[in-house]
């Protein structure tokens, strides 16, 4: 499974979450292409639970996605650093916009299956324990919409900046 989105995933039957495994995820996403790295506990992409580190830097782009087929729940808990998680209507409008920081008063999501959502990492090696549902398959894993730009697409750096302006905006009423 190692690729750019990916590190290989543990060998054997059981795997020790372990600061060296954050800190080696953690240094792959600095200098990954894409800013960020998954480092999987799951053993193959069939599994039925797939368990992950997600290491992301600041200037990483997730394009808003969804999972409805099948449809898939996820979870993440910020383990370091801070992210803007965003949800959307199925026009584009954010609904949601919350800052989810480790150590926080809101340190975690836990997201039904088929809402639009993505995040920006707030700061330099954020890292993100996340499980979703398997199994994983390319072909169907993320719905896309079409009111946001796919990763790597020409106005990425300006749906970034909207989505950064959301965000302070809404941090700003929310403690006015």
């Amino acid at each position: 499974m190692s690729n750019s989105r990916a590190l290989s995933p543990p060998t054997g039957p059981v795997c020790w979450i372990s600061e060296s495994l954050l800190e080696g995820a953690i240094a792959v996403s600095r200098s990954s292409p894409r800013r960020r790295v998954i480092q999987p506990f799951h053993r193959d992409e069939s599994s039925a639970l797939h368990r992950m580190f997600n290491a992301v830097q600041p200037d990483s782009y997730i394009p808003p996605h969804r999972h409805l087929d099948p449809p898939k729940a996820e979870s993440w808990i910020v383990l370091r650093g801070a992210l803007a998680f965003f949800t959307f209507d199925e026009h584009g409008k954010v609904e949601e916009c919350l800052e989810i920081r480790a150590g926080g008063p809101v340190f975690g999501v836990d997201l039904e299956p088929g809402v639009y959502h993505t995040f920006i990492a707030l700061e330099p090696d954020t890292a993100v324990y996340e499980v979703k549902s398997g199994p994983y398959l390319p072909s169907n894993d993320k719905a896309f919409p079409d009111w946001a730009p796919r990763e790597g697409g020409s106005n990425v750096s300006a749906y970034m900046a909207w989505l950064k302006a959301v965000f302070v905006q809404r941090s700003s009423t929310k403690s006015a």
